[in-house]
């Protein structure tokens, strides 16, 4: 199934109409944790995707799901301007699950009462199950639950029973088991909910019935069939980064294409230490020919004095597609540009969210990714992104499906304008220097004590302020290291590594005395939310 608007990011219209008949649609309300409800679905080996909560049930209809999820969000539903859901979507015959705003709205919306609660409820929660039923079916009568609501149901629709409760919310969760319509005021996708996950396979696979067809194999069957179609005989030229996103993308098309894929690497000056080299190593071993660019004074000049991190993004961007339109000229036409472009990424670029006053949905961007918000208006060629639904650790299921090596395949994730977007502030060929040290040094530490696998991402981030401190009995005033590691499932969200003193000591002490200008090294213990990974 689809969303109802397209992009130049593409959809999965060709497996989901013909791949994967069982689905499941996430109407989106604005909740932070809607992206989260997509990646447990999926979990369960089934297709999801966001949706706008305005999509009509005609559209809904048309994709055919198996089941709806409605989301949270930061409305009241009782509100005059509060997001509401075509009321045909009651009469589809099919399974929904509201969570948090989804279930007052389901309750609101088939003839219950929603009321301000008497007891706000946020965070941690223990949950007593009245009735286990199909939904809760398999769980403990008690359960830890995560809240965040400041409204409650007072009174049930017709049909609905009351299944969980809490100590300050009487009503929890309901159910409809004749008409499969089921509510939990609790976040069942957050990892703080014990059985939430388990909650969430039991709408999927019991309710619903889904087949649990979504496999990284099935997805790499049909994405090389669906390459193979729209592309026909045409050149692919492949942005080829480095990361694992690219590089997977880079087997994949090679699978599907052969010699029609066409990669290229450009030495924008933003990799880390030694990067470039081992990667034309790499893909040269598995017969993948790499066009090597080295254009690191160009990239650099064009963000001479620039700070704001969304323009450095956006130049970087706009520099990647110019040199790709020139280079590509060299080497012959070429009709379509590949990215490794995922899914959080067109989310966290073209976001949006219900404003809780007026219920209209507003932009919310947080940051623009160089290949989604970063692209200009006249791009030269058409966009070939088969990976702009899938997960990261989709996406790393998917390469070691295509034997990537692991050296490959086990990176930690880097953004496209890689050290450009850590060196906070203006970026110079001596700051990036500086921080390309620090970080060889931050990355040969956690590998030495056995810890690379165990976080998500670690890295060095080079502040613009100075700070004073004190070497050789002398005073300095220099530069700050931040180190940033950071444990996660997927980049949507993550929580701060709980890394070894003894480690952080060393990762330190090697900073100051081998990277000279470097005074003092510090380390963010910050999640995201509400942080994000990456500084800029």
């Amino acid at each position: 199934m689809t969303g109802t608007q397209t992009s130049q990011h593409g959809s999965l219209n060709h497996l989901a109409d013909n791949a994967l008949a069982d689905s499941i649609a996430i109407l989106d309300f604005g909740s932070q944790y809607s992206q989260l409800i997509a990646r447990r679905v999926r979990e369960v080996n089934t297709y999801s995707e966001l949706l706008p909560y305005s999509t009509s049930a005609d559209e809904l209809k048309r994709l055919n799901p198996k089941g709806i999820i409605l989301s949270g969000g930061p409305s009241s539903c009782y509100e005059p301007h509060a997001p509401q859901l075509d009321e045909g979507i009651w009469k589809l015959g099919v399974p929904v699950l509201g969570v948090c705003y989804g279930m007052q709205l389901m309750a609101r919306d088939l003839g219950g009462v929603v009321e301000p609660a008497e007891v706000k409820e946020y965070g941690r929660a223990m949950l007593t199950i009245a009735h286990h039923g199909t939904l809760f079916d398999g769980l403990d009568p008690e359960m830890e639950s995560w809240m965040s609501h400041g409204d409650s149901v007072s009174v049930l629709p017709d049909g609905f029973a009351v299944t969980a409760r809490t100590m300050a919310t009487p009503v929890a969760a309901i159910a409809d088991e004749e008409r499969n319509y089921y509510g939990v005021q609790f976040h069942p996708e957050v990892v703080h909910t014990r059985g939430g996950q388990q909650v969430i396979e039991n709408f999927v696979v019991r309710i619903c019935r889904c087949s649990q067809s979504w496999t990284m194999k099935q997805f790499i069957d049909h994405a090389i069939a669906e390459v193979k179609e729209r592309v026909g005989d045409k050149r692919v030229l492949l942005a080829l980064s480095g990361g694992v996103d690219s590089s997977t993308l880079a087997f994949l098309l090679h699978k599907a294409i052969g010699d029609q894929l066409v990669c290229m690497f450009i030495d924008q000056g933003f990799m880390r230490k030694n990067e470039p080299e081992w990667l034309v190593e790499a893909f040269e071993e598995f017969k993948i020919h790499v066009h090597f660019i080295k254009a690191r004074d160009r990239f650099i000049g064009k963000l001479a004095g620039v700070i704001d991190p969304e323009e450095k993004r956006k130049k970087i961007g706009t520099e990647f597609i110019r040199v790709f339109e020139e280079e590509s000229k060299k080497l012959g036409h070429f009709d379509y540009l590949a990215q490794g472009t995922l899914y959080p990424d067109v989310i966290e670029s073209s976001g949006t969210q219900v404003d809780p006053k007026t219920g209209e949905r507003v932009a919310v961007k947080i940051k623009s990714h160089h290949n989604v918000g970063g692209l200009p208006k006249d791009l030269q060629f058409k966009l070939v992104e088969p990976f702009a639904k899938l997960f990261k650790d989709e996406v790393r299921r998917v390469a070691a499906e295509l034997d990537v090596p692991e050296g490959i395949r086990v990176r930690h994730p880097f953004p496209g304008p890689g050290l450009a977007i850590r060196v906070l502030g203006e970026v110079t060929k001596e700051r990036l220097k500086t921080l390309r040290e620090a970080d060889w040094i931050i990355r040969e530490e956690i590998k030495a004590h056995g810890m690379y696998r165990q976080v998500w991402q670690i890295f060095g981030v080079l502040l613009p302020t100075l700070s004073v401190g004190v070497m050789g009995d002398q005073r300095t005033y220099q530069n700050q290291i931040v180190i940033r590691a950071v444990t996660s499932e997927d980049g949507m969200t993550a929580d701060w590594a709980r890394l070894p003193y003894d480690l952080l000591a060393t990762i330190s002490s090697r900073i100051v005395n081998e990277v000279p200008g470097i005074n003092r090294v510090v380390y963010d213990v910050t999640s995201k939310p509400p942080a994000t990974i990456e500084w800029e």
